[in-house]
């Protein structure tokens, strides 16, 4: 299986488009993941350096389009009327694929169904495959409830973001591991960021301290490919997704990060290229 791994525009906000895809491709990754900034010049800057990106360095350079809503009090059709303005607008960006961040965890069943429908509407209609993420606050937020949705979309396609899991159950899902592996059949891309049961990321990975949660979310990992492998799937994409403040921990009073968002990320990569 091809294995490919996608560098996140989160905690790059200070960047320009191109400031960001050159240290994109420095590093080795082999695309982007962004929800893009509410900055005039950015995405046409974006789509012109990915352009040149795909015609000199690399044709297959992968680009993910995250469509996140800001929080708003607004009733279920407004937000329907938000969501799906945004995702026709990123499909004529033309990504690879779309990370939708997809309901609310508090609307009805029926009514997160209606939002499913229209996602994957869209999706079909524009040939841009639509994946939600697993996420707190979404109707994915919790792994028994979102088993139903599987149980009416079958197909639906999903980011595997198993933090937010542990955070809702305060567990890091010792006792659901028959549950976790019904939704890998619908995995299709992973975010490769270690939580804990109060936090949905550990301020270090790699240290020693949290050595058995790193092991365990590995396991996930090579749980979701063997599965995939075994599935005939060709290609599964992978984003280290540590992030800054508010899920990077700080020193109190000073806001100093306890640790370096970027090399973090650059060193869960290198690490998942020797162990996947």
């Amino acid at each position: 299986m091809n294995i490919q791994y996608c560098c996140t525009y989160w905690g790059c906000e200070h960047l320009t488009a191109k400031d960001f895809l050159a240290k994109v491709l420095a590093n080795g990754y082999d695309g982007v993941e962004i929800n893009f900034p509410d900055h005039a010049n950015f995405i046409p800057e974006f789509i012109e350096e990915l352009e040149n990106i795909r015609n000199t360095v690399n044709p297959n350079f992968i680009f993910i389009a995250q469509q996140v809503l800001s929080n708003k009090n607004e009733t279920v059709n407004q937000y329907i009327e938000r969501i799906t303005e945004r995702l026709e607008f990123l499909t004529t960006l033309k990504p690879n694929y779309i990370n939708s961040h997809t309901g609310k965890d508090f609307y009805d069943f029926s009514d997160n169904c209606k939002i499913i429908e229209i996602t994957e509407h869209i999706a079909r209609s524009s040939g841009i495959p639509v994946w939600h993420e697993i996420h707190r606050g979404r109707f994915s937020f919790h792994l028994k409830m979102l088993l139903k949705y599987i149980d009416i979309y079958p197909k639906l396609k999903l980011i595997a973001d198993f933090s937010h899991f542990c955070v809702v159950s305060e567990s890091n899902l010792e006792d659901q591991n028959e549950l976790l592996a019904k939704i890998y059949p619908n995995i299709r891309h992973i975010h490769a960021r270690v939580g804990s049961e109060q936090s949905p990321q550990v301020n270090h990975p790699f240290a020693p301290e949290w050595n058995t949660h790193l092991e365990r979310y590995l396991n996930w990992w090579k749980e979701i490919i063997a599965f995939q492998k075994k599935s005939n799937g060709a290609q599964i994409t992978i984003t280290p997704e540590f992030g800054p403040f508010p899920y990077m921990p700080q020193e109190p009073f000073t806001k100093k990060p306890l640790s370096n968002q970027w090399e973090i990320n650059l060193q869960m990569k290198n690490y998942l290229q020797q162990n996947l």
